[in-house]
């Protein structure tokens, strides 16, 4: 087993899956709601947010997800479109996660011709194409339309009040329907989730042999 692989890679999942939630909470506290400020969400203190199955499947499939947020939309002026901006802050948080640790990637490469492995440049650099990578996941998976992730509460803020109510009544189902994409839905998990990171890695226009790096960094 490559324990320098995990060194690298929990630090990047524990602040990805930290920036999500804070970003959650944070915007619910600004737009009025202190429910998950009064459990202690709105913290960067990564352990009042793990979600112990969801954490373990970041590790084992490369996507999951942490502990949800808590949120009373009662408390909210607009609590429509309030939850929608709540939802969207986690993904956009990782979003924005990512595009930082390509910013200094991309300088890193600029100002180092040779990186020897093992180096502190090396692990430096892994560990930023990892927050690339998990940013990306965690952003693209946590859209998904389905309850109780993030997209399905976008989904809701946006569709008229008819039909936001009828698909609100799938939430019991949720959980069941997302493990039913994980057991027989890998391929289309897969291909909607991976995808994305192809080709945001492609926007960052990073040269053939940068690209050679990235891929060696993925790797254990």
């Amino acid at each position: 087993m490559n324990y320098s692989f995990y060194i690298i890679l929990i630090p990047v999942i524990l602040f990805s899956l930290t920036i999500h939630e804070y970003a959650h909470a944070l915007v619910a506290h600004r737009l009025g709601d202190d429910t998950a400020k009064d459990q202690g969400r709105l913290s960067l203190n990564p352990l009042v947010h793990l979600d112990l199955l969801g954490t373990l499947l970041l590790f084992i499939v490369h996507f999951g997800w942490a502990k949800p947020v808590p949120v009373d939309p009662r408390n909210f002026r607009n609590p429509k479109k309030d939850m929608l901006l709540v939802a969207i802050a986690g993904p956009v948080s990782n979003i924005l996660t990512a595009i930082a640790a390509a910013v200094v990637l991309k300088a890193v490469f600029e100002n180092f011709a040779v990186i020897l492995p093992g180096s502190g440049v090396d692990v430096a650099v892994r560990m930023l194409v990892w927050f690339i990578y998990i940013g990306i996941v965690l952003a693209v998976f946590n859209m998904l339309p389905v309850p109780p992730l993030d997209g399905s509460r976008v989904l809701y803020g946006l569709l008229p009040d008819s039909l936001a109510y009828r698909y609100a009544r799938f939430e019991t189902y949720g959980i069941f329907i997302l493990f039913g994409l994980f057991l027989f839905g890998g391929k289309f998990l897969s291909y909607f989730i991976f995808v994305p990171v192809g080709i945001f890695i492609q926007t960052c226009n990073f040269s053939p042999s940068e690209l050679e790096i990235l891929v060696r960094a993925m790797n254990p």
